[in-house]
């Protein structure tokens, strides 16, 4: 019931969003298809919209993740001969971000558990584990995670967990100090959808990647021949994967090479381009420019939408605190004060 509450509400925010909206981003052309049928059932792909831009590029347009203007820097050594049980000489893979449900980490320990026989030297690292904001449990992928690869006898001597996060200006030494780059996750729609921004991390970094399939990155990775896809859940395949790229020197050098033609294509100042192309010419949506403010919600179809009426009295109160509840579930006590900051600054005088 929660959960049904809490898509609900979401779904009433975005839709409301969509109906206000003069300009959209997403990550990726497959997002944009979403994002098109998303604004079509609330009217906004309509004889106006499509008769000013028949593209509805200057409606809805790809602005994905970006990557720093200046190459990564190594610093300072923090894993190589550093970290007990990683010699100078082992084959780090890394895993560059959280472990979270959707993620597949278990295929992957079960691929260095049948490759530690071919390769010894190889270390897997997960640079965090619990998710960035203290306020979320732990999640169950992370649990399953620590717990097999203690079954499997590799932690500590194969894998290992970072425990703490690292802060963002100290990543680049630990992408640095990798020879792989990792990302797995699961056959389902949240894949279809994902830019994995982890994956640009390894990109800036030079790094060869190994992926699973299905997303709009590992059709980059492919067809660029930036690293190796494997098909969801294929132990056998990820193996292999990773068995190439630690150990054709060749095939590892091109991915490299490759990654460096492509890294300029995502720099911030590339992929920024419509974004500051609009906020040099900002201007009302057409479908929207004569519409009164009020009028806005009455454009999405009902069946999208509910009425929203302000009560009074202990009727808005009641909804002052359901609304603090559902704050205090999604991001704890620091949200609600977020949030409660946010509406007294609205409603005091400045």
């Amino acid at each position: 019931a929660e959960r049904r509450k809490a898509v609900k509400g979401a779904t009433e925010a975005i839709n409301d969003q969509l109906g206000r909206g003069d300009f959209f981003m997403c990550a990726s052309t497959k997002q944009r298809d979403f994002w098109l049928g998303q604004l079509s059932s609330v009217g906004r792909i309509n004889p106006t919209t499509y008769d000013t831009d028949e593209s509805l590029e200057s409606l809805v347009t790809v602005v994905p993740f970006g990557l720093p203007e200046v190459a990564p820097r190594h610093d300072r050594q923090v894993l190589k001969g550093v970290v007990p049980g990683i010699g100078p000489n082992d084959k780090v893979v890394l895993w560059g971000g959280g472990v979270y449900n959707w993620f597949d980490p278990l295929t992957l320990l079960r691929a260095v558990d049948r490759l530690r026989h071919r390769r010894p030297d190889v270390r897997l690292f997960f640079l965090g584990l619990r998710h960035p904001n203290p306020d979320v449990p732990e999640m169950r992928m992370a649990v399953a995670t620590r717990e097999l690869a203690h079954e499997l006898g590799l932690t500590d001597q194969h894998v290992f967990f970072n425990e703490d996060w690292v802060a963002y200006e100290d990543r680049q030494n630990y992408l640095l100090e990798a020879d792989v780059g990792v990302s797995t996750h699961l056959d389902h729609v949240e894949t279809a959808f994902s830019f994995r921004t982890r994956i640009l991390d390894y990109f800036w970094a030079g790094l060869p990647v190994v992926a699973t399939g299905g997303d709009a990155l590992a059709e980059l990775i492919e067809t660029r021949s930036l690293g190796v896809t494997v098909p969801p859940g294929d132990v056998e395949a990820l193996e292999e994967a990773l068995f190439r790229l630690l150990a054709d020197e060749e095939f590892s050098t091109l991915c490299r090479k490759n990654i460096d033609g492509i890294a300029g294509e995502f720099t911030w100042t590339k992929v920024l381009d419509p974004l500051i192309r609009f906020c040099r010419d900002p201007h009302r949506a057409p479908d929207l420019a004569a519409t009164e403010p009020e009028a806005l919600r009455e454009r999405i179809p009902s069946r999208l939408r509910e009425p929203r009426v302000r009560r009074s009295g202990s009727g808005r109160i009641r909804e002052d605190v359901a609304l603090a509840r559902d704050y205090f579930r999604a991001g704890g006590l620091r949200m609600v004060i977020r949030k409660a900051r946010s509406r007294l600054r609205k409603l005091l005088p400045s």
